[in-house]
């Protein structure tokens, strides 16, 4: 039943990312693509601090020394891939306003499009790993992480299109290569489970490690984005959208606990020995 549902996770997340973005890149375009960044912002901080991180830390195996020293590592390794062009995903377009000499973005795109779906692939695969970790730790942790991951994925597969558009791809034949990239993520769903299930004290450090992933994600790639709209006609929209994705995640995230508190309540009264995950 777990494996069903990081399926429909890892694979609905992929279409819904892809679909929006393909929405977006051919219906509006990226006129309203800086308002879902700055959503992005304020949920992806939300779950890793207050889910992911405060899950790792409430388990078993928790050690604080440990657990901040993989959290250094994860965001020098994302660091690391980033110069090496597998995590980021160019967002410019021909056009934009970045003021790049004409045919700029063109150049750009015919060297690095196969670059970005392999590192597209790659991203996904290890995303779908995140979501089985978090949905063996709480069903409602695995949506929010999936959910998560839909909301930053969506300007990530507008770049892709973007990118593959301006390198002369056909429309039909970018949206198939995007969509192939994006279920890559349950494939990592499923090599999650069954790697995970056999090695359940595993799942902590890989939560650190999804957490560590949306910290870089937010404060490496997407707020410099932010930062690059100066004007207050585009901080307060800003704020009050970082400020929804923090209300929205902290919401559930009060739902949850009172939850596991009624849970640990009806648990206090069964018989010693028996073992519960949330």
């Amino acid at each position: 039943m777990l494996l069903i549902w990081v399926l429909l996770a890892t694979v609905a997340g992929g279409l819904i990312a892809v679909l929006v973005a393909h929405w977006l890149a051919y219906k509006v375009f990226a006129r309203y693509l800086h308002h879902m960044v700055s959503l992005s912002v304020g949920v992806l901080l939300s779950v890793a601090l207050l889910h992911l991180l405060p899950e790792a830390f409430e388990s078993d195996a928790a050690d604080a020394h440990v657990f901040f020293g993989l959290m250094l590592a994860s965001l020098i390794g994302f660091f690391v891939l980033e110069k090496i062009a597998l995590l980021r995903h160019s967002h410019h377009h021909e056009g934009d306003g970045h003021h790049h000499h004409k045919g700029h973005d063109r150049h750009e795109a015919g060297r690095g499009g196969v670059l970005i779906l392999i590192g597209s692939s790659l991203h996904n695969l290890c995303d779908g790993v995140l979501v089985a970790a978090a949905f063996l730790t709480d069903p409602v942790l695995g949506v929010l992480t999936a959910a998560s991951i839909i909301v930053h994925e969506v300007p990530h597969k507008l770049g892709d299109f973007v990118v593959l558009i301006n390198a002369g791809l056909a429309r039909r034949r970018a949206f198939s290569l995007i969509l192939f990239s994006s279920l890559c993520s349950a494939v990592g769903g499923i090599i999650g489970v069954f790697v995970l299930q056999q090695a359940q004290g595993w799942v902590p450090y890989v939560l650190v490690v999804a957490a560590s992933s949306f910290l870089y994600i937010s404060v490496a790639d997407l707020i410099p984005q932010m930062h690059e709209r100066i004007s207050l006609a585009d901080a307060i929209p800003q704020l009050l959208l970082v400020g929804v994705g923090v209300a929205l995640i902290y919401s559930v995230t009060t739902l949850m606990h009172h939850g596991h508190a009624h849970g640990e309540a009806v648990h206090a009264d069964e018989p010693a020995g028996h073992v519960h995950m949330h």
